[in-house]
C-alpha cells in the first residue's frame, strides 16, 4: 500500500508538472537610476550590456514602461504592493529628514508577505529604502533573508561600506559592493533551489557615489566620455556581468525553465552627475516627464514568454498583480491593487487584460502638493503639470498643466492643451480627483 500511495504521489506531482502547475521561481532584479539609454540595444552600442541585451532579445520588452514614480522610495513602494506610493504612505525618499513619509504603511501586505504565505522562500539582496526602525526591517516585511542596507546608510563608494546581514551590519572593504550582492543572489539561488523562491535583487547600481574598477572606467574615457559616463558605463557593466553570473547558475542548476525573470529601474537618470543620451526624452530623475519615469522593463520565461517588443503601457503597479497571476497565487478579497495583470500578454495573448485605463505621477519633497510635478496618461496623450523645484515647497503651484500627444510626440515639446481643450479639461479634472483620493487613503488609512 505505501509503494502504491507513493506511485500516486509521483504521478500526481508529475502531471502538475505538465499541466504547469509547479510553482515557478521568480527573480525581480532592479537597477538605482539607470535610463533606458544606458542599455546596449538602444543607445547604438555606446556601452556594454551583453546580457541584458540578451535578456532584451529572448524576454519580452515593454517599450512604454512606467515606474510609479520619479524617485527611488515612492517607486519602490508601488513596486512591492502593487499600489500608488501615496496609497502606501512612501511619498518621499529621505528616511531620515522625513521618516513617516518615506515608509510603507505597516498593515500593508508586500510582495514579501504574499510569495511567503504561498509558501516561497523570500529574500531581498540589496536596497531597501521604504521604512526605517525595526517594524519595517525587511525581515518584518515578508522576507525571510536580507543582505543590503536600508538607504540613508549607503556606501561612502562602492569599495567602502557596510552591509546588514539579517539584521546584523558588517563592515566591508576592498569588495565591489556590486558583485557582492551579486554574490549573494547567487548563494540565496543555489540554497533554495530545490523549492519555490522569489528573490528581489535590488541593486545600487549606478546610483552615486560614482564608483567602477578602474580598468572599465578608463576603457570608456578611451572612447572619449567624461569622467562621470565613464564611470556610470563602467558601473553598469559590472551589473551586466553579475547579471550574466546569475543566469549561468540558474542553467546549471537546470532552474531557467521554471524562474521568471523580470528586470527594470527605479527611475531615470541622476541630472546630478551630468548628461548623458537617454533617448533625447525630456526630463531626468526627480521630474515626471518622460526622462524620469520612463524605465527598461523586461521580462524573461523561458519556453513561456516569447521574444517581443511590446508598446503596451505598463506601470510598476502592473507587476505584483502580474507575478501573482503567472504563478497561480490566490489572496485575500481584502486586498486591491491599483494595476493590473499583463500576465495574459505574456503568454500570447492581448484579450482578457484589464489594465487601468488611467496612469498617475506626483513627487515633491516633503508632503505632497498634487499641483506639483504630477501627471496623468491616458493612452496617446499626457497631461503634465510642471516640475517647480527639487527643494521644499509649502503651497500649491499655480503653473497650469501642459498636453501632450506621447505618441506623436515622445519628447514632450508641443503643448497642446489650446488645442484638445475638452481632453485637457477632462484630464485635469481626473488628476484631481485621483490626488484627492489617494491623499484621503494616505491621511486615514
Amino acid at each position: 500500500m505505501t509503494n502504491i500511495y507513493s506511485l500516486l504521489l509521483v504521478l500526481i506531482f508529475s502531471i502538475s508538472i505538465i499541466n504547469g502547475q509547479e510553482k515557478p521561481n521568480v527573480i525581480l532584479i532592479l537597477a538605482d537610476d539607470m535610463a533606458l539609454g544606458d542599455l546596449g540595444n538602444l543607445n547604438g552600442r555606446l556601452n556594454k550590456t551583453p546580457h541584458l541585451d540578451q535578456l532584451m532579445d529572448s524576454g519580452m520588452f515593454f517599450s512604454s514602461a512606467y515606474s510609479a514614480s520619479a524617485v527611488c522610495t515612492p517607486a519602490r513602494a508601488a513596486l512591492l504592493t502593487g499600489k500608488y506610493p501615496h496609497k502606501t504612505g512612501a511619498v518621499t525618499l529621505n528616511m531620515e529628514r522625513f521618516p513617516e513619509l518615506s515608509r510603507v504603511k505597516l498593515n500593508e501586505r508586500t510582495i514579501g508577505d504574499l510569495f511567503r504565505e504561498q509558501g516561497y522562500s523570500t529574500g531581498l539582496i540589496g536596497k531597501w529604502h521604504i521604512g526605517d526602525g525595526e517594524e519595517y526591517h525587511p525581515l518584518r516585511r515578508g522576507f525571510q533573508e536580507f543582505v543590503g542596507f536600508k538607504g540613508y546608510d549607503v556606501p561612502k563608494d562602492y569599495y567602502n561600506y557596510r552591509l546588514d546581514f539579517q539584521g546584523i551590519y558588517r563592515e566591508i572593504t576592498n569588495e565591489y559592493l556590486t558583485d557582492v550582492l551579486t554574490e549573494n543572489a547567487i548563494e540565496f539561488v543555489e540554497e533554495h533551489q530545490n523549492e519555490p523562491f522569489f528573490l528581489h535583487l535590488a541593486y545600487y547600481t549606478p546610483h552615486r557615489p560614482l564608483s567602477a574598477p578602474q580598468d572599465l572606467i578608463d576603457f570608456y574615457l578611451s572612447k572619449g566620455f567624461d569622467l562621470n559616463t565613464a564611470t556610470i558605463y563602467a558601473m553598469i557593466e559590472v551589473m551586466d556581468k553579475g547579471i550574466g553570473k546569475l543566469m549561468q547558475t540558474l542553467k546549471q542548476k537546470s532552474l531557467l525553465k521554471n524562474t521568471i525573470i523580470v528586470f527594470a529601474s527605479d527611475n531615470g537618470p541622476d541630472p546630478l552627475v551630468g548628461e548623458r543620451y537617454n533617448l533625447n526624452q525630456r526630463g531626468t530623475k526627480y521630474t515626471i516627464n518622460e526622462g524620469g519615469i520612463h524605465v527598461p522593463l523586461i521580462f524573461y520565461w523561458e519556453g513561456k514568454i516569447k521574444p517581443s517588443i511590446q508598446e503596451q503601457i505598463v506601470h510598476f503597479t502592473d507587476i505584483l498583480p502580474t507575478l501573482l497571476d503567472l504563478c497561480n497565487l490566490t489572496i485575500s478579497d481584502s486586498i486591491s491593487f491599483d494595476g493590473g495583470s499583463i500576465g495574459p500578454l505574456l503568454l500570447g495573448s492581448s484579450l482578457n487584460l484589464e489594465l487601468p485605463r488611467y496612469r498617475y505621477w506626483q513627487w515633491n519633497r516633503g508632503i505632497p502638493y498634487y499641483s506639483h510635478n504630477a501627471a496623468i496618461r491616458d493612452g496617446d496623450w499626457k497631461l503634465v503639470f510642471p516640475y517647480v523645484s527639487r527643494e521644499m515647497i509649502h503651497s500649491e503651484s499655480d503653473s497650469l498643466p501642459m498636453l501632450y500627444n506621447i505618441k506623436d510626440d515622445p519628447y514632450e515639446k508641443k503643448n497642446l492643451s489650446n488645442m484638445e481643450k475638452t481632453r485637457y479639461n477632462t484630464m485635469w479634472t481626473e488628476l484631481n480627483q485621483w490626488g484627492r483620493e489617494v491623499e484621503r487613503h494616505r491621511l486615514t488609512n
